[in-house]
């Protein structure tokens, strides 16, 4: 088993991924409002030059990220991996996400 987390950034897809997970048999996670160091940093030190700067170049109006955490068997990783890139695109591309995985060495709770 793995774990795969997703910090979204385009929230917009949020509906559209969650829909296509499921359509792929991927069913059940946790998602979470999340924010990213740069953006939390140009908030409180605004009065800071650099973050001044950084603040401005930044949407303001940016919604918050979610995360998204699945618990999933080997084999569904790369089903949602595939899920991920066909609803949001190249997640590479700058401001749209971050995914990985972790090994989960035991769980409690996971139902099928």
């Amino acid at each position: 088993m793995q774990i795969l987390i997703l910090v979204l950034n385009k929230t917009q897809k949020l509906d559209a991924l969650l829909l296509e997970l499921n359509d792929n048999g991927i069913r059940g996670g946790t998602i979470i409002d999340s924010m990213g160091m740069v953006r939390t940093l140009a908030d409180e030190h605004s009065e800071i030059p650099l973050f001044g700067s950084l603040k401005a170049i930044l949407n303001e109006n940016r919604p918050i990220n979610k995360t998204i955490f699945m618990v999933l068997e080997d084999e569904k990783i790369p089903i949602a991996m595939e899920c991920i890139r066909k609803v949001v695109g190249n997640i590479n591309e700058e401001n749209t996400g971050i995914m990985f995985t972790l090994p989960v060495n035991q769980v409690e709770g996971l139902t099928k």
